[in-house]
């Protein structure tokens, strides 16, 4: 393990998280996922995290492993069509990644996510973090719309939490 990137990790406390998502702004993502989630068949989920867990730092394993793993725990794949798309940011790292279920990954070209991230790292890096985070919904909103349109007549059921998971809560 790298003491550069540990001790980024250890100084990384989960008020950073509170400081960049404060209530209010936690409110208007949820907002802003039912409303896209209104549009489609899709799921989106959003986990933020200030550091890795020390069992991912001691064996320097990738954020993307994390967000796998946080894809798994929070049953993003656990849909009807398995048309869940988990959002993760991790800002000791400043690691974005997209993980989508089979559902999505058949339809979706991989080349897809890393403009989404792009966008979003750029948003972040200039200090807007809850614009970051909207426009990533919102682009992965507009992808779910266009490969699992809303029907019409159906109910387009909620199959998970809107509500932004945190880490350290």
């Amino acid at each position: 393990m790298k003491l550069a990137r540990w001790l980024k990790h250890v100084l990384r406390t989960p008020r950073a998280v509170d400081r960049a998502l404060p209530p209010p702004a936690l409110a208007r993502i949820e907002q802003a996922i039912a409303e896209g989630e209104a549009t489609h068949r899709g799921e989106v989920r959003l986990a933020v995290e200030a550091s890795l867990p020390w069992s991912y730092l001691k064996r320097d394993a990738p954020v993307r492993e994390r967000a796998e793993m946080l894809f798994a725990k929070l049953r993003v794949w656990d849909t009807d069509e398995r048309n869940g798309v988990l959002i993760y940011v991790e800002l000791a790292d400043h690691g974005i990644e997209i993980v989508a279920d089979r559902g999505v990954a058949r339809v979706v070209a991989p080349e897809a996510w890393p403009p989404i991230i792009a966008a979003m790292a750029q948003r972040l890096r200039e200090g807007h973090f809850e614009g970051g985070l909207l426009a990533g919904i919102d682009a992965v909103n507009r992808l779910l719309a266009q490969h699992f349109p809303a029907t019409e007549g159906a109910r387009n059921r909620d199959e998970l939490p809107n509500r932004p998971w945190v880490g350290g809560r």
